[in-house]
């Protein structure tokens, strides 16, 4: 008869490689998983997980949290939806390396590609730092709710080694590159669990700036995978256009072959070519064909923008009438923008001005949210069968829950008009769900609840199309994207395992809309989502979460690198 911490007992048990759920238990010793299957002797504590999901924690591999770990010890909202694991450090941007004088810079870069209040950057980072292993070792000092890790930012880097020629985006000598290429390597073999770029127009510093990574050429880019390669560590990361697409794979795969590395790519639908996703899918097919390990990080559901009264973006910006109202408390605003007066002269405005809402992919986003809206359910659609200008219903809908409601902007993957294009990447071979950009985008998106809509939508509750297979989604957040980042002891229930578990009530799960927050550092404002039907939490063996709420259990720590496979 053994002894254990915890035993899971009578759940439905998803073990997270894509193999058939069965029915058993779980058991949990030393911050490891010790037992699965049926387990027998005595534990400290039994969790009945009858008619519950037991699965393995999440790991999401595209998340912003670089500013927030510093300060927060919780990393939410991604641990209130299953996450046991983030890596941050996405898209070529964060805070290290970085000289003294360059402060105000990154800052500007993080909040104008991430949609973080540069106030709550200025007030809750301490910049006790410069190197990036100096970066590592403050995230280190504070512990957290869940496991993170962290990959050297190019745009960092880059205005590191070049100052004001980095910025200016002005092509890199070859001394240049060296260094990056070095610093790169200081970064993985210190604990960083890679290095990212970004390589898109949709990214842009808050004073209007292109990022400085965005023109860099093939022979940069190259230069700094093959001096990170050189250690034999680390993963890549990028964000790109494709506006031409062969000569940009060409430089995204060549960065692949020059480290020897693996490599991850975002993959989205876009409007203006919506079947150029299917391209991005058969080239990384390609390259994984001829040996490299090149993944496609996808979306759970279109990327969609909030819009609303407390969002960054306010639809009755385009109104003088309620611009003047800005200044006043949130209520009495409210109640100002509810006067029939007011109210026709602002939705009379918003339709003179012309504010560049195609009203007909504009959606009122419900509790619990439909993120996969029918063309009947768009305003320009009620209004026309109200007889009204879509800005009056636009504007009623904005009203709702006492100012607090938001309109979804689905502006990727959503060209169909429904998720069919989004399934079909979620199926591909080489995908991972990613992209849901936790701590990120904080008044305009808030997409770190994919993981509770891989549940919800896609295995349970879709109507418009075909759904997924459960061991499939867990598999596609679990084991796929910790084995994608080189963490190989989770994402897996299996004996010797890191004990990081979710027990969920599948039937109960629900998604509520977001919330607009004002926690930030300097009061800055924040979108949070919450779920129901996570029932137990648990990171290194120990429950982080019940039923949603944190009890105050503090395991989580900064992963350095890689991580073996335990001996089994």
């Amino acid at each position: 008869m053994s002894t254990h911490d915890l035993i899971i007992r009578g759940g439905t048990i998803v073990e997270g490689t894509g193999g058939s759920p069965f029915s058993g238990d779980l058991a949990i010793t030393g911050g490891r998983i010790s037992a699965v299957g049926s387990v027998d002797g005595t534990a400290d504590r039994i969790i009945d997980a009858d008619g519950a999901l037991v699965t393995p924690g999440v790991v999401d591999v595209h998340s912003h949290y670089d500013g927030q770990a510093t300060w927060d010890k919780q990393l939410v909202p991604s641990a209130w939806h299953g996450v046991t694991t983030v890596v941050m450090g996405n898209c070529g941007v964060g805070f290290a390396p970085v000289h003294d004088e360059d402060h105000e810079r990154l800052i500007e870069l993080m909040e104008g590609v991430e949609d973080i209040p540069g106030s709550a950057l200025h007030e809750g980072l301490d910049w006790s730092w410069n190197s990036f292993p100096e970066y590592l070792d403050a995230l280190e000092r504070r512990p957290h709710d869940i496991d993170f890790a962290a990959q050297v930012p190019h745009g960092a880097l880059r205005l590191f080694v070049m100052g004001e020629r980095g910025a200016a985006r002005e092509e890199a000598t070859d001394d240049d590159i060296a260094e990056m290429g070095r610093l790169a390597r200081q970064g993985v073999e210190a604990g960083a669990i890679g290095f990212s770029t970004s390589r898109t127009r949709n990214h842009r510093t808050s004073t209007g700036d292109w990022t400085p990574t965005l023109t860099a050429a093939a022979e940069e880019l190259a230069g700094i995978a093959a001096g990170m390669g050189a250690s034999g560590k680390g993963v890549l990361q990028v964000v790109s256009d494709f506006a031409d697409f062969d000569q940009e794979m060409a430089t995204i795969v060549g960065m692949a072959e020059a480290s020897g590395r693996p490599l991850s790519i975002s993959v989205v639908q876009s409007y203006q070519r919506p079947e150029e996703w299917r391209r991005w899918l058969g080239a990384i097919g390609e390259a994984n064909a001829k040996g490299m390990r090149v993944s496609a990080q996808v979306a759970a559901r279109p990327v969609g923008i909030l819009l609303g009264l407390q969002a960054t973006i306010d639809p009755t910006r385009g109104s003088p009438t309620a611009q003047a109202l800005t200044s006043l408390p949130h209520a009495e605003r409210v109640a100002r923008l509810r006067d029939p007066d007011v109210r026709e002269a602002v939705a009379r405005e918003m339709s003179a001005s012309n504010s560049g809402f195609s009203w007909d992919r504009v959606f009122p986003l419900g509790d619990p949210p439909d993120y996969e809206p029918a063309p009947e359910d768009s305003i320009e659609a009620e209004a026309r069968r109200l007889g009204v200008p879509p800005a009056v219903v636009a504007l009623d809908h904005l009203l709702d829950d006492e100012g607090r409601a938001f309109l979804y902007v689905p502006f990727l993957n959503y060209a169909d008009g429904n998720l069919d294009a989004v399934r079909s990447m979620l199926e591909d071979a080489h995908s991972v769900v990613g992209l849901g950009d936790g701590g990120a985008h904080v008044g305009t998106i808030c997409d770190g609840s994919f993981p509770t809509t891989m549940l919800t939508h896609w295995v349970r509750d879709r109507t418009r199309g075909e759904r997924l297979d459960l061991a499939t989604v867990i598999a596609k957040q679990t084991s796929a994207t910790a084995r994608m980042v080189g963490m190989l002891d989770r994402g897996v229930l299996a004996e010797g395992m890191k004990a990081d578990v979710n027990v969920i009530d599948l039937d109960g799960l629900t998604l509520h809309r977001p919330t607009m927050a004002f926690d930030l550092p300097a009061g800055g404002k924040r979108l949070l989502q919450r779920a129901e039907g996570y029932l137990h939490t648990i990171v290194s063996g120990r429950e982080v979460y019940a039923g949603g709420e944190h009890t105050g259990e503090l395991p989580g720590r900064l992963v350095r690198g890689a991580q073996p496979a335990p001996a089994r």
